[in-house]
C-alpha cells in the first residue's frame, strides 16, 4: 500500500477520496486541520499529499510552502473549489506539483495522482521522521524541528541506525557493529555512549531518543504539540 495524506475538513469529500483510493492500493490518511498534517508528517513521509486551500486553522497555501520548505520533493496535490487562475498559480508558486478544482472527477484525481509519482519516484523512501527529527538519505542531512543540524559521520551513522529502526529495540552490540565495525574501526563501548550523548545533546535532548537500560537504544513516535 501506497501511504497517502489528504488535508481535508470535510469528512465526506475526504471519505469518498478514501474509498476510491484504497482498493486502487493507496492507504488514506484523512486530517482535518493542518496541525494534525503537521503531526503526522513528523511522524512519517507519505508518497503524496492531497491538499485542501481553505482549512479551520490556515492557509494551504502557506501549508504548501512549510512542506516544500522541509521536503522539498514531497509530491503536493491541491484539491480546492479556488479555481481562478490567480489561485491556481499562486499555488503552483508555493510548491505545488498539481492542481486539481473542485467538483473533481475522482478517476481523473487517480490519473494525476499516478502521473506525479511517475516524475518524482520514492520520495516517501528518501526520508525518515520521528519526533521532529528527519532525515534526508539523498542529501545525508539532518534537521530538528525545521534547523538543519551538523553531526559527525559517527553521529549520522548512529542515528541513522535508529530511524531505520524506528519502535524497534537497537542493542549496543548492533549499533557497534552498524556504526564502528561494519568499516574495520573497532572502539569498545565507550565510544558509543559518548557519542550518544553528543548526537542527544546536538538534537536538544529529543524525547522520541529513548535509553533501554543494559540494553541498547530506540527511536518511538511522540506526540507533536506544534501550532501552524
Amino acid at each position: 500500500m501506497t501511504d497517502l495524506y489528504y488535508i481535508e475538513d470535510d469528512p465526506n469529500i475526504a471519505l469518498a477520496v478514501r474509498e476510491y483510493l484504497e482498493p486502487r492500493g493507496f492507504r488514506v490518511s484523512a486530517c482535518a486541520t493542518l496541525a494534525e498534517a503537521k503531526r503526522r508528517l513528523y511522524e512519517k513521509v507519505p508518497a503524496c499529499v492531497l491538499l485542501d486551500w481553505n482549512m479551520p486553522d490556515g492557509r494551504g497555501d502557506r501549508f504548501c510552502r512549510w512542506i516544500r520548505e522541509n521536503w522539498r520533493d514531497l509530491p503536493v496535490i491541491f484539491l480546492t473549489v479556488r479555481g481562478d487562475s490567480p489561485d491556481i498559480v499562486a499555488g503552483f508558486r508555493n510548491g505545488a506539483d498539481d492542481y486539481v478544482v473542485k467538483p473533481f472527477s475522482l478517476e481523473v484525481l487517480y490519473s494525476r495522482i499516478l502521473a506525479v509519482l511517475r516524475r518524482t519516484g520514492g520520495t516517501a523512501e528518501r526520508y525518515l521522521s520521528c519526533g521532529g527529527i528527519r532525515i534526508d538519505q539523498d542529501r545525508r542531512t539532518v534537521s530538528c524541528r525545521s534547523e538543519e543540524i551538523s553531526l559527525s559521520a559517527a553521529e549520522y551513522q548512529l542515528l541513522l541506525c535508529l530511524m531505520r529502526n524506528r519502535g524497534r529495540t537497537v542493542t549496543r552490540e548492533k549499533l557497534l557493529e552498524q556504526v564502528w565495525d561494519v568499516n574495520g574501526n573497532y572502539v569498545n563501548d565507550n565510544t558509543l555512549t559518548v557519542t550518544m550523548k553528543r548526537l542527544r545533546d546536538k538534537l536538544s535532548q529529543p524525547e522520541c531518543l529513548k535509553t533501554v537500560r543494559s540494553v541498547g537504544y530506540r527511536m518511538e513516535d511522540m506526540s507533536m504539540e506544534d501550532t501552524i
